[in-house]
Order: C-alpha cells, then structure tokens, then sequence
C-alpha cells in the first residue's frame, strides 16, 4: 500500500513539474519588451510559403511593438493597417513562435520622444489597406514596408537593405505561381522591396526574445 502511494505522490510532483513548465513557456515576457522594439513570426496566410522560398528566410510576417497605457500591442500591415494586442498577434503565427528584435544602441537613439513620433508617422498608414502587389507607394503597404517607412520616416534608420523584386528567387514553382496570380504577365521586376528576412537579418538590430509555445 505504502509503494502504491508514493508511486501516486510521484506522478503528482511530475504532473506538477510538467505544468510549471507549460506554464513558464506560455508566458510572455513583457516585462522585456520595449516600445519599438521589432517582432517576427511565420504567418499562417496563403502567401507565406511563397515570401519564405522567395526571401530565404523562415519568417513571413512582422510588427512594432507600441505599449498604451501598460497594455502591449502589435501595430502590423494586415487587412486593413492595424494595432493589435501582443497576445493575439503571437497566437495568430505558426506554433506561437516569435522573435524580438531591437536597435542595438536604442538608449542613444529612441527616446519618448522618439517613440511618439514614430506613432505619429505610423498613423499615415493606419486603416490603409494590405497591398498583396508589393508596391512600394504610400497607397497600401505591407508588413515589412510599414515598419521599414516608420523607422526610417521617423529617425531616419534604414533596417535592411531595399532589393528588387528580380533580386529574389522568383523561380521555384510556389513562387512562380504566386507572381502569376497577381501580376499575370506584367510582373514589376524592378520594384523596390524591403523583406520580413532582410530586416530580420539587419545589423543594426540584436535579439531580445526568442518564444517558441510549441518547438519543433
């Protein structure tokens, strides 16, 4: 009787054990996360296969972080331009992975100052819509336009370095396709863009958080 129940207490401390863990992993560390600072995921939308094979790059989709009123939020470019709660964006990527990204020497360079001007130049694209065409008017935008026109509008900070479209690898078939289904035949080779991987991968950044809910 006395084995059976310390074999009971045994898997009670485990069982326990387990969802500390859970629990711990589950649990974002706002309390590191600054206004500005830059995140990444792996979207979930029809296009993201592509943008990877076509950028190189595992990530797909990415924000700022803003902070209102001790509330963390996401201002992203999806359908239409909009500030997102942190916790929601994070559930809507792949396995709730995501990275933080920072300016490396962001106590020289933002200020509160610095903060609230980014927002006020953010706001010229709030509610514009998603521009699925990559175009790189103020029109419509996408995700990584929006956050690369905002450090650079507002601080003067180019994050990642402007390609061509044709600088990408447009040739495997996920791509191909995809181009076909925008641009028909008339796809603008020479258009500026800026990619989630190019930014991902700017020097001028360092990596806070790496957050994954459900590692491979």
């Amino acid at each position: 009787m006395k084995e059976i129940y310390n074999m009971f207490k045994v898997k009670i401390i485990y069982i326990i054990i387990i969802l500390l863990i859970l629990f711990s992993c589950n649990k974002i560390p706002e309390q590191d996360l600054k206004n500005g600072d830059i995140i990444f995921q792996v979207s979930k939308s029809s296009q993201s296969k592509a943008i990877q094979i076509a950028t190189g790059s595992k990530y797909s989709h990415m924000g700022i972080i803003y902070i209102e009123n001790g509330k963390y939020f996401l201002y992203e470019a999806i359908q239409p331009v909009t500030l997102t709660p942190l916790n929601k964006w994070i559930k809507r990527g792949e396995n709730s992975h995501f990275v933080v990204k920072r300016l490396k020497n962001r106590s020289k360079l933002i200020s509160s100052k610095s903060i609230q001007k980014m927002k006020k130049t953010g706001e010229v694209f709030n509610k514009k819509n998603y521009d699925i065409y990559f175009g790189w008017s103020d029109e419509s935008v996408y995700c990584s336009e929006l956050v690369w026109k905002i450090y650079k509008n507002s601080l003067n900070i180019e994050i990642g370095e402007l390609k061509k479209l044709k600088e990408f690898n447009l040739e495997h078939p996920v791509v191909s396709q995809k181009l076909h289904e925008r641009y028909g035949e008339n796809i603008p080779y020479n258009e500026p863009v800026i990619s989630p991987g190019d930014m991902f991968d700017s020097e001028l950044l360092e990596t806070v958080e790496v957050i994954s809910f459900h590692p491979d």
